[in-house]
This record gives structure tokens, C-alpha cells and sequence, in this order.
């Protein structure tokens, strides 16, 4: 229920902050951590900062305007593959951000990163998380992701994507990995 409070907030609030130029202006969104965000040695549960990190790629759905396409065709958000660094806790009643980006992308997929952003006592910025996902829109009437061209010219934008960085590869590569691992067990 949490969740569904925090994702009508996203929503009511929307259209009073400023719109995102896609591909490359981040989503921030601001949270605290509270009594249903916490796992049994009281810090925000693991599983939570995936949960938010839902929110952070529909903030970014909804201020580029891609959420009109999205409903009008139909299209299903997909995250396929996804990996996650803890660097520090966040306990009880802790602001924190979310920052999410895209990264780069290939013909079907982006490539998003999202920080989770808190603030030390002298207001130095802390990196309590950092997550990287593959993600994409399925269009379920042709059976097939859409291509992120057709995405970001409905958004109205052209471009190139930027190169991959190292981190990007190596999580491209680790997928690929298990990708092909699960495929020889079957």
C-alpha cells in the first residue's frame, strides 16, 4: 500500500515540476525512510530500493511525456536484467534521493542507472546505493520491444546513443553471461 501512496504522490505532483529533456536530464525524486521501509535490522530494506527505483523510471515516463505514447499503444515497461552496489545503510526517518538516468542504449534496450543520495552531517553527498537495469517497452499487439528509435522520436528527440563505459559492458557482459548459462541448463 506504501508504494501506491508514494506512485499517487508521483502522480499528483508531476505536473508542477519542470519537464525532463530526454535521453539525458535525470529524474530526482525525493524520499525519507519510514517504519514500512524497514527490514529486521532496521535500516530501509533491500528489496525497497528496488520498489522506489520503479518510481524513478516512471518520474522519468512521465515529465519527458512518453507516458502518452505508452498508453496509447499499450506499451508494457520491462526490466530484464538488473544489478545492485549497497554502500550504506539508510535508518529510520532518513531523507534521501533517488537519481535516475538513462545511460546509453541499443536498438531495443536502455540502459538506466539509478543513486540513492543521502547527505552526511556536513552536507557532503553520500552514494548509499548505486543500481544499473536493462530496461524496455513491449509492444504486447506485435510481440516485440519497441525500438528505442521509434521511443525517443515520439518524445521528439534524435540521438546517438553515448558509448557504454566500462561498468555499463562488464553488467552487459554479466548478463549475457547468465543469459547463456540458463540457456545450457535447460
Amino acid at each position: 500500500m506504501n508504494l501506491w501512496l508514494r506512485l499517487l504522490w508521483l502522480l499528483v505532483t508531476t505536473p508542477f515540476r519542470p519537464r525532463l529533456k530526454p535521453p539525458f536530464d535525470a529524474s530526482v525524486l525525493p524520499f525519507r525512510v519510514w517504519f514500512h521501509d524497514l527490514d529486521t535490522s532496521l535500516h530501509m530494506n533491500n528489496g525497497r530500493y528496488w520498489s522506489l527505483m520503479d518510481l524513478g523510471r516512471t518520474d522519468l515516463m512521465l515529465r519527458t511525456g512518453l507516458w502518452r505514447s505508452v498508453l496509447r499503444e499499450r506499451w508494457v515497461p520491462v526490466v530484464n536484467a538488473g544489478m545492485i552496489r549497497f554502500r550504506r545503510e539508510l535508518r529510520l526517518f532518513r531523507p534521501f534521493e533517488l537519481e535516475t538516468r538513462i545511460l546509453c542504449w541499443t536498438e531495443n534496450w536502455l540502459v538506466m542507472q539509478h543513486r540513492v543520495l543521502s547527505r552526511g552531517r556536513d552536507g557532503t553527498e553520500i552514494v548509499a546505493a548505486v543500481a544499473l537495469v536493462r530496461a524496455a517497452l513491449y509492444d504486447r499487439a506485435a510481440r516485440s520491444y519497441v525500438p528505442v528509435a521509434r521511443i525517443l522520436a515520439d518524445i521528439g528527440i534524435s540521438a546517438e546513443s553515448p558509448p557504454q563505459t566500462a561498468e555499463v559492458a562488464a553488467f552487459l557482459a554479466s548478463e549475457e553471461a547468465m543469459r547463456q548459462a540458463g540457456a545450457a541448463e535447460r
